[in-house]
């Protein structure tokens, strides 16, 4: 049974009928509008098929966005990375692509609504940071925000699946490096360090990394649905289904983890003791709310477990070093492969299921995210997701775009990799060698202690500036530990202003795309390692974590510097040297030929 299907989970629904419907219910309900936000009440990327609202309304499946519907408006926003795929997927009779962050979404609706005009939202959906900021924008427009008691979407939803009720498991403390137990306390210890009672936890992913536990109710993402309250003397009430706990998961918490109905969590909001600690970032409007309703006083900070689980421990590394040599092996394998067939022979479908079987062979649990595998203009598309109707066969002259990981019991891997389908465009040869010293740049990258993301990313976009190229996504995100391949609050983008530390794990990807023609993208995954120093200054750099060839046919060697060959033939070298010893005299040979030093013959 393979990980990824290929089905298009909103493809074929009326979703003008389902628009109308709620229309019908905004008016019942005298509301003027309704936001329907991508996220889940645990501000999850990816969610549960009972969540995914907003593909279930307007047909868009990518992984962020959001729509505001009005009586006569449908607006569905979407960052850069979803402009071309919003298109082909929402019905633009009723439902109208919006670029966003250009245009803000209080700009829309002075537009959209009448000075008076009721504004629904569903306060679970939501953060206070995102109300506040609504808010503030509306303030002179005589919109007013209802927090709703019941989504009215949910209402006409009437097949809506259940919950997720994926069974948990524990995760290795030898793996994790520390116990559930130190975890606990240590982060108690904060809290009592910081004069507060309690946390409140909203992060399925900084729960599991707590707990040492992880889960399957989210597909690709090994966490348990679930909130929680830590207490200050370490003791930490869990709120999910029971029902995901065998006696042994029980006995690995201990007894002072207790395991309550989800239904008992706003009661329990209400009977806390404060300070309580909670994110205006990433916790749900309703719950503040109900904190307020009780007068408990409130400390907004950040989720504590959530710069501890960035900050990976050395058995954490070494977990994602033996994941990323496992997970190089099967991508040599995979590329060896696709080297030796005819392209005409081959689809999209078929070299996903192809790399599926060489994880599996590698010993993957899950895939860490859908395959994108696009080819030609399909590949333009940043987050391309096949599927049967879009499915499409290679092609020569055309290149190839994978970007793909696999979820092994001691690391997350996230990959991509370009490919030439014979021989390669002329068009493709500057933005690919732009793209490529882009990534080099990072990987080469020392910087000083108190560095953020948005202070490195223009490294990687430097040589596409100089060509008026750019691309519209951040050059990186963070990646748990066998967690979630895209892991807060770590990223290298424009708008990052959080310092970059030692144990962080990112990746390192820019990239170009040309609309109805081709895609360039270029990954690995690096972790923040300290580097050498004057005295009396601490500086930092990367340690390259992913191991795989990058094709070097569609490189113009003349525009790279001596310094990135050297680099390119140092890691081509490091490369050979990990994965030949376990792969197959026929796939090591290629290995030996795709590593070749650029130095030493021609490109």
């Amino acid at each position: 049974m393979s990980f990824q299907k290929f089905d298009d989970p909103a493809g074929d629904a009326d979703h003008p009928a389902r628009l109308a419907q709620l229309r019908a219910r905004l008016a019942a309900d005298g509301l003027d509008g309704f936001i329907v936000p991508r996220a889940d009440a645990h501000q999850g990327e990816y969610v549960a098929d009972a969540d995914a609202r907003l593909a279930w309304l307007t047909g868009f499946t990518g992984s962020a966005g959001f729509a505001i519907v009005t009586a006569d408006r449908a607006g569905v926003f979407i960052d850069g990375r979803y402009r071309v795929q919003v298109k082909a997927q929402v019905d633009p009779h009723h439902f109208t692509p919006v670029p966003w962050p250009e245009t803000k979404p209080s700009d829309w609706l002075r537009a959209a609504l009448p000075a008076g005009g009721r504004l629904g939202f569903d306060p679970w959906l939501h953060t206070r940071q995102e109300i506040e900021t609504l808010e503030k924008a509306l303030a002179d427009s005589g919109i007013g925000l209802i927090a709703v008691d019941h989504n009215p979407l949910d209402a006409i939803w009437t097949d809506r699946p259940a919950p997720p009720v994926g069974r948990a498991r524990a995760h290795d403390d030898a793996v994790a490096g520390e116990t559930a137990a130190e975890k606990r306390a240590r982060l108690a210890a904060q809290l009592r360090e910081d004069g507060q009672a309690a946390a409140l936890l909203t992060l399925p992913d900084s729960i599991s990394w707590l707990l040492n536990i992880r889960g399957s109710d989210v597909p690709k993402n090994p966490i348990v649905q679930s909130f929680a309250v830590l207490s200050d003397d370490g003791h930490l009430a869990l709120f999910t289904d029971p029902a995901k706990f065998d006696d042994a998961l029980r006995a690995h918490l201990g007894n002072q983890v207790a395991i309550l109905h989800p239904e008992g969590l706003s009661p329990a909001l209400l009977d806390l003791e404060g300070p309580v600690r909670i994110d205006p970032a990433s916790a749900p409007e309703a719950a503040f709310r109900l904190l307020e309703s009780a007068n408990t006083q409130i400390a907004r900070a950040s989720d504590p477990a959530i710069l501890p689980k960035a900050r990976k421990n050395a058995a954490e590394l070494d977990g994602m070093r033996a994941a990323h040599l496992r997970d190089g092996v099967a991508m040599v394998r995979l590329l060896a492969w696709l080297d030796s067939q005819e392209p005409a022979d081959l689809t999209e479908i078929a070299v996903v299921e192809k790399l599926e079987t060489l994880r599996r062979d590698a010993g993957i649990t899950d895939i860490s995210f859908d395959t994108i595998c696009g080819a030609g203009p399909n590949a333009a598309l940043p987050h391309y997701r096949v599927t049967r109707a879009t499915n499409r066969r290679l092609a020569a002259g055309e290149v190839l775009l994978i970007d793909s990981g696999g979820q092994y019991p001691d690391g997350t891997t996230d990959i991509t990799r370009i490919l030439p389908l014979g021989d390669p465009s002329p068009d493709v040869v500057a933005p690919y060698t732009a793209v490529l010293r882009g990534m080099i740049a990072i990987s080469r990258a020392r910087f000083p202690q108190g560095v953020a993301g948005a202070h490195i990313d223009a490294l990687a976009r430097q040589y596409l500036w100089s060509q008026g190229q750019d691309y519209d996504h951040g050059t990186g995100h963070g990646v748990g530990a066998a967690l979630c391949v895209h892991e807060g609050p770590v990223r290298i983008s424009r708008v990052s202003t959080l310092p970059l530390e030692e144990g962080m794990i990112l990746s390192n990807e820019p990239g170009y795309y040309r609309e109805g023609a081709f895609g360039i993208r270029i990954e690995n995954l690096i972790v923040v390692t300290p580097a050498e120093a004057e005295p009396g200054r601490t500086m930092l750099g990367f340690e390259t974590l992913t191991l795989c060839p990058i094709d070097t046919r569609l490189i113009d060697l003349a525009a790279l510097s001596r310094d990135e060959i050297a680099w390119l033939d140092a890691y081509h070298a490091q490369v050979r040297d990990a994965l030949s010893p376990h792969l197959d005299t026929q796939d090591r040979a290629w290995l030996d030929r795709a590593t070749r030093p650029l130095g030493s013959s021609s490109v």
